[in-house]
């Protein structure tokens, strides 16, 4: 039986259940490790006029504290341009910046030097909202525009027209594991980084970088993450750099491991994003134009906001033909966390505005909203299934995911069953929804998109396998072992899976772009084919054959295709080719083909294919307190032929629920003087198991191979996170039975408070609706 498409459990499941699973801070300590802890800037931006480190060292256990002084190298973390400190010198630009790090023998001492370092500031007029920004023209990026067709034309064309505008709240990662890193020296000048990080590879230039030290001295090594989700793709490097510059300045091992109201305070969010739309559409529902504005709130410097505005203007039309189409992105600068990568990538904020778009077309038009969904899908061959930057859709399955998804859940019953509850409930009201999902795979930088792997197998048959990828427990290493058992033909009790380093296989891109089993996964089988050619040469010339290419490798055994009685254990032909001299160890490389963008133009091919979901949700909502039930979801997902359906479904599920917390109740808050007041589980809601439907159903499309991908899998990370959007809609079409209006705003996240007040603006138009009109 072939390892791969097989149900396994996640390779460290029994580690992460018994706490015997090893993370950064785990590790044993090396003698005399110090520890780091923070001092934060009270301000959204101020003036330092003061920095007083000299209290501090009196504190006994303070070895020393760490300034912008410091730093031999260049004093700057940004990725995509140098635009993001270390540590300030002169102002701070976001409440909660790290100011300074004090550095104690324990994080006790550490934390009560901190608190006596003197700091003093002159504040500075602040920019705290996207709103704001947008007033002062600040901003981190000349204007971005994608355009298709005439839609200044169209529109003055259209039978109907509106504009409108939608906020979208930011999330936190909100990560089990904080930002963790411990910096080792080795007493010759280098240095082992061992961080929880997406990338290793940018960490470890980050570290040179600060330290003014050539990469090959620094040795990054990510063992597993307790989550990430794109927080630890960028936000990682300053921890690392922080503890790499405290063991360059004491010459002893350093740790960091933020509390997480720290981690909260400092660290990057998911962009807020304002949207502004004006849409255009016939009698029957079809979008027949669209203008639309995104403003993504950047923070105080640029991360990785481009791409993150680049995908969402990519995936505005979400899974709709659009013939006149323009969309226009800018990045707010802000005093406020510099915002990152977060599962979707922009693209769920994008597609919410279409989403919204939509709805409202129906509730204008009295149509059923799946109706007028299902009218505007991308269809058939050439203009109507090509996207608004020109890439073809080859394989469009968004029909046959939908019509699943109808089918499975019984929608159309369910719709009646709703209305009928819905006539007879007057406080209760209960919503039907179904969104479907189209996402583009790939990094959206082309150079990104390349992999690594390294590969070695011992005389006794033992191999170990190395890759590019990390391990956030998304089972990411558990799908490379079954296809690293499949390539060599073994079973996966001979592989150990070793920790991702630099050091084994480097320039590495991120894990991340749900692409690390595409990428990863075809570079390891590359690895393993060289390997396998290696010794099926062997394998012929000792069962006296003479065709290589005719050996099968299978469950541990190496035989010939059209002889199967002529075959030989992998362990016999593992020594002997140890004996002949051949080399045992292999590289394997993959680049993803046929992608390009042209920036200039903003065409293109980005994406190397799309994967496609639908859900179907209902809910229940109540009249008073706003709050909402969550009866029943009912996925379809497209995965491609699935590496591993446990794995894939525990992703589908996942994303699922954290979209929807996203959506419905993970509420960022910001006070007047642009601090952050939900840095806290007290006051930062995340969904618990509570908010989970006992009939959670998820169905991976079947006969769904895909051509060119690693054994016609698709990725999973991401996509599912966007069949969220089903839970907002159906909380819409629930507030809407409290009422009628053609237009039910409603606020993302949908808090109870949003959705109460949403009621109560339905039940005010059917107020203004029957008052009788004074002579």
């Amino acid at each position: 039986m072939s390892p791969v498409g097989q149900r396994k459990s996640h390779e460290s499941a029994v580690a992460h259940v018994s706490g015997t699973a090893i993370y950064t801070d785990d590790q044993r300590e090396p003698a005399g490790m110090l520890s780091l802890y923070p001092v934060l800037s009270p301000h959204a931006r101020a003036t330092i006029t003061q920095l007083d480190i000299a209290p501090a060292l009196t504190v006994a256990g303070c070895i020393t504290v760490l300034t912008a002084a410091d730093v031999p190298g260049e004093n700057n973390t940004g990725v995509i341009v140098h635009d993001e400190v270390l540590l300030p010198t002169d102002e701070v630009s976001y409440y909660g910046q790290v100011v300074a790090w004090a550095v104690g023998e324990t994080e006790t001492a550490a934390r009560e030097a901190a608190a006596k370092i003197v700091v003093e500031y002159a504040p500075l007029p602040a920019l705290k909202t996207v709103q704001e920004a947008i007033a002062a023209q600040s901003y981190h990026n000349d204007l971005q525009v994608i355009r298709r067709g005439d839609p200044d034309l169209a529109l003055t064309q259209a039978a109907h027209r509106f504009a409108g505008e939608v906020e979208i709240g930011g999330q936190d990662h909100f990560y089990l594991e904080t930002q963790t890193s411990w910096v080792v020296p080795d007493g010759e000048g280098n240095l082992q980084v061992f961080a929880s990080t997406q990338h290793p590879t940018e960490t470890q230039a980050i570290v040179a970088r600060i330290l003014g030290l050539p990469e090959n001295r620094v040795i990054c090594t990510c063992l597993r993450m307790g989550g990430a989700f794109g927080g630890k793709e960028s936000q990682a490097n300053p921890f690392a750099a922080a503890a790499a510059l405290a063991t360059y300045k004491t010459g002893r091992p350093v740790r960091v491991r933020l509390r997480r109201h720290h981690d909260m305070l400092i660290t990057g969010k998911r962009h807020g994003f304002l949207g502004q739309y004006e849409v255009g559409f016939d009698p029957d529902g079809k979008i027949t134009a669209l203008k639309a504005t995104l403003t993504a709130d950047g923070g105080w410097s640029l991360d990785l906001s481009p791409p993150v505005l680049a995908r969402a203007m990519l995936h505005i039309d979400n899974a709709y033909y659009i013939p006149n189409l323009v969309v226009e992105g800018r990045i707010a600068k802000t005093n406020r966390v510099s915002n990152t990568a977060y599962r979707g990538f922009g693209g769920p904020q994008g597609m919410i505005v279409i989403e919204e778009v939509v709805d409202r077309i129906a509730r204008t038009l009295n149509l059923p909203p799946d109706l007028v969904r299902e009218r505007n899908f991308y269809h058939g061959e050439g203009e109507t299934s090509t996207t608004h930057y020109d890439q073809e859709i080859v394989d469009n399955r968004i029909a046959r995911v939908w019509q699943e998804a109808k089918d499975q859940s019984g929608y159309g019953d369910r719709q009646e069953a709703v209305t009928a509850f819905n006539a007879t409930s007057p406080y209760k009201k209960r919503g039907l929804a179904i969104t479907p999902v189209k996402f583009g795979i790939s990094f959206n930088k082309v150079q990104y998109n390349q992999a690594g792997a390294l590969v070695l197998i011992y005389t006794d048959g033992s191999i170990q396998l190395n890759h590019g990828g990390t391990e956030m427990g998304q089972g990411l290493h558990t799908k490379m072992i079954q296809v690293a058992a499949k390539a060599l033909g073994v079973k996966v009790e001979r592989l150990r899976m070793m920790h991702t380093s630099t050091d084994k296989v480097p320039n590495t891109s991120a894990t991340a772009a749900s692409s690390g089993s595409d990428l990863n996964g075809q570079a390891v089988k590359d690895a393993c084919k060289t390997l396998r050619d290696r010794m099926a040469a062997v394998a012929v010339r000792m069962l006296n054959l003479d065709a290589p290419e005719d050996m099968v490798f299978e469950d541990d055994w190496i035989y010939c295709r059209t002889y199967p009685s002529a075959r030989i254990s992998f362990d016999e032909v593992v020594q002997q080719t140890y004996n002949e001299r051949i080399s045992l160890a292999a590289t394997g490389f993959y680049r993803t083909p046929n992608i390009f963008w042209d920036a200039k133009l903003s065409k293109g091919r980005p994406f190397y294919y799309f994967a496609y979901g639908a859900a179907v949700c209902e809910v229940e909502v109540d009249g008073f307190t706003g709050t909402f039930k969550l009866r029943q979801v009912d996925i379809v997902h497209d995965v491609g032929e699935s590496l591993n359906p446990l794995v894939d479904k525990g992703q589908i599920e996942g994303a699922f629920v954290q979209g929807m917390g996203w959506l419905t109740m993970e509420e960022l808050v910001w006070d007047g003087e642009g601090r952050l007041r939900t840095f806290a589980p007290s006051t930062y809601k995340i969904p618990t198991i509570s908010e989970v439907p006992e009939q959670f159903t998820v169905h991976l499309l079947e006969r769904a191979a895909q051509d060119g991908v690693i054994y016609g899998s698709k990725a999973v990370g991401e996509p599912p996170f966007m069949l969220a959007m089903a839970v907002r809609e159906a909380i819409r079409a629930a507030v809407a039975a409290f009422g009628q209006a053609d237009y039910v705003p409603l606020a993302l996240p949908a808090t109870p408070e949003a959705t109460l007040w949403a009621i109560e603006n339905v039940r005010a138009a059917v107020s203004q609706q029957t008052q009788p009109i004074n002579a």
